[in-house]
């Protein structure tokens, strides 16, 4: 017969390693991400976006004047240093895995405005931080499997 603490145990711990699964699997494959900023005048921002090849791109800058600089992953799409005035849409795909970057500065009188929608791969360092959600999941159910074994002194 199982003790109430060790039923516990085991629910709580089989829900925490259920969530580490479920973002663990949630995190394989693109995401979609949407931003939408705003920046003052002056104000420089940059962007890498992490994207495995034929990933889609889509980026609309909006604002008096400003400065563009993008590189992309192999002979994707390239725009050096350059001044730009009241709009500018980009859509590009990716040729090659790999990051594009792209830098934005404002030089204009007023705010600079970024709206786009960008596919992106999650970053590998989640995997072990989802890995040791699973862990701590284990290790619950497996200190409450001590309280159906025998009962510590105090308890």
């Amino acid at each position: 017969m199982l003790s109430k603490r060790t039923i516990i145990g085991i629910v709580v711990g089989s829900a925490i390693i259920g969530i580490g699964i479920y973002s663990l699997i949630s995190d394989i494959g693109l995401k979609t991400m949407q931003v939408n900023e705003t920046f003052a005048v002056g104000e420089s921002t940059s962007y890498k976006i992490t994207a495995n090849e034929h990933a889609k791109q889509h980026m609309k800058i909006t604002g008096e004047k400003f400065d563009l600089k993008l590189s992309s992953p192999g002979d994707g799409l390239q725009i050096p240093k350059t001044s730009h005035a009241k709009e500018v849409t980009l859509d590009w795909t990716h040729l090659k895995d790999g990051a594009t970057i792209i830098n934005l500065n404002n030089t204009g009188p007023s705010e600079l405005k970024v709206e786009a929608t960008l596919q992106v791969t999650s970053d590998p360092i989640w995997f072990p931080f989802h890995m040791m959600v699973i862990i701590s999941g284990m290790i619950i159910i497996g200190f409450s499997m001590g309280f159906t074994l025998r009962k510590p002194k105090g308890f």
